[in-house]
């Protein structure tokens, strides 16, 4: 299919992205093969123990984590009137109350922290409530942002950056400090949703890719300037095999084509990475594929391991009991709007657009080849 054919389904997509999703009645589901990723063995760990955490850090020399992004990356910072997130179902796994995370539990953020033997960062909204938690970096991400500004009234990326960078004015960070923490950039889609919402049309999709790209790299660049060391930043996930697009085969299937389209941003993002370590002389920043491990999980039906099982991998744990309806709705009396699955740890979607705990554990254990070079 021609470019601007997927452009245009990419458009159609995107257009419900945004903080939380729709959800409607379910099935049993499948997967179209998406590319195969190859095997690794993962240990789970537990946080709990210091001496694990402490030979994490050993290993691999990070102490610190700072985050910027979206809901996939979110830990607490969106505004309790914007996100579903802070209701009830949300958090049931973990921490066990909605705590501002898009999930039943933990979430990108929180493995990737882990897989470095860092404590999950505090969200920057409650930073001077817990003071001492500075000393593992800060999480800058928002629910519902993009690299520029969304429909949701929360800073984009780089008034994140700027708040980063006031900590640094006020010497809560200095350039030694950054030189063991690892950043994490998080872009999952909300600028392409708002893109559409604002009037945007099909035929200015590429140019408009292009700027969210370029930004992107801004970004990048100035995390740099910053002292930032090195840098991870998201891939678009697989947006054909988001439930929100697979309700209308009742989640058999993911949209090959809408799939192939996203394949145009991520081609800019590692060019644009790419380019971006030419320039610097070393590779500073390393690209986290999020299409290739999500689409990994899904066709294995569960981790690379095998300790977990999605057998309606397409199929969210939380909906809507109508079309109108999402995780978390209530009517004006309180009552429930919505239904959820009886193991949280056998699905992958916790909603339309949000992994589960169990399925963010199993896309990092996808993730471990890439992992384990940041360095």
């Amino acid at each position: 299919m021609e470019l601007h054919k997927f452009l245009l389904v990419l458009l159609l997509l995107t257009s419900t992205i945004l903080v939380a999703s729709g959800d409607t009645s379910v099935h049993e589901s499948s997967i179209d093969h998406p590319r195969h990723h190859h095997h690794h063995r993962h240990r789970h760990h537990r946080h709990s123990h210091q001496y694990y955490v402490d030979q994490r850090n050993k290993k691999y020399g990070f102490d610190k984590l700072f985050v910027f992004g979206d809901s996939y990356a979110d830990t607490g910072n969106i505004q309790k009137s914007l996100g579903n997130s802070w209701k009830p179902p949300y958090g049931i796994t973990f921490p066990g109350k909605p705590a501002g995370r898009f999930s039943d539990g933990r979430v990108l953020t929180d493995y990737i922290a882990k897989y470095y033997g860092i404590k999950s960062p505090v969200a920057y909204r409650w930073i001077k409530y817990f003071p001492k938690k500075l000393r593992s970096g800060v999480n800058f991400a928002y629910g519902g942002t993009g690299v520029l500004d969304t429909l949701v009234p929360e800073p984009n990326m780089t008034t994140q950056i700027d708040f980063f960078q006031q900590l640094l004015d006020n010497k809560v960070y200095n350039k030694v400090d950054l030189q063991s923490a690892l950043f994490l950039v998080s872009l999952a889609g909300n600028d392409y949703s708002a893109y559409i919402a604002k009037g945007g049309i099909a035929e200015g999709l590429p140019a408009f890719i292009t700027s969210v790209i370029k930004q992107l790299g801004v970004n990048l660049k100035r995390l740099r300037s910053l002292g930032a060391r090195k840098i991870a930043v998201t891939g678009l996930e697989p947006l054909g095999c988001l439930p929100v697009n697979t309700v209308q085969t009742s989640f058999q299937q993911c949209n090959a084509t809408a799939n192939t389209a996203v394949a145009f941003h991520n081609v800019l993002l590692n060019e644009a990475v790419s380019k971006l370590n030419i320039e610097i002389g070393y590779n500073a920043c390393t690209v986290l594929d999020l299409f290739n491990s999500f689409t990994t999980v899904l066709m294995h039906k569960g981790d690379i391991t095998g300790s977990l099982k999605f057998e309606t991998p397409l199929k969210p744990c939380c909906m809507g009991i109508s079309p109108t309806d999402r995780c978390g709705s209530v009517d004006e009396n309180g009552k429930k709007l919505y239904v959820v699955c009886n193991d949280t740890n056998s699905a992958f979607f916790w909603d339309g657009v949000h992994p589960t705990q169990a399925g963010w554990h199993a896309v990092s254990l996808a993730l471990k080849p890439v992992l384990d070079q940041i360095v």
